[in-house]
């Protein structure tokens, strides 16, 4: 529950913006009832796998694209275990990844249409 409520709010149209998503997606270490009341109390629709059901929920399409994400930056080693102590060298570190993993992409995409 601290992380949902750490989530800042979703801009859109004009007006009061939204507090939270609309729905949240968790795999089936998440799969308890006490979790799906909780996260219903404060208004957002859960989306939990349950344990023992097999694949094909739709989770995978959502999840794949975070597992993706991750993978791409533990190709920098110095990001896969954090040796910087202070905070802002890390992000330094962690907005430079972020960078030349895009730029990596737009040039890949720019050579595609070539």
């Amino acid at each position: 529950m601290p992380l949902i409520e750490a989530v800042p709010s979703v801009r859109g149209r004009r007006g009061r913006p939204r507090r939270r998503p609309d729905t949240i997606y968790a795999d089936r270490g998440y799969d308890h009832d006490k979790y799906r009341k909780q996260v219903r109390a404060v208004g957002i629709t859960p989306v939990i796998a349950r344990r023992g059901t097999g694949h094909g929920s739709g989770l995978g399409v959502h999840r794949w694209v975070v597992e993706q994400s991750f993978a791409l930056l533990h190709w920098f080693r110095r990001l896969r275990i954090r040796w910087e102590i202070r905070d802002d060298i890390h992000e330094a570190f962690l907005s430079l990844a972020c960078g030349i993993i895009c730029w990596r992409r737009l040039a890949a995409v720019q050579r595609r249409h070539s």
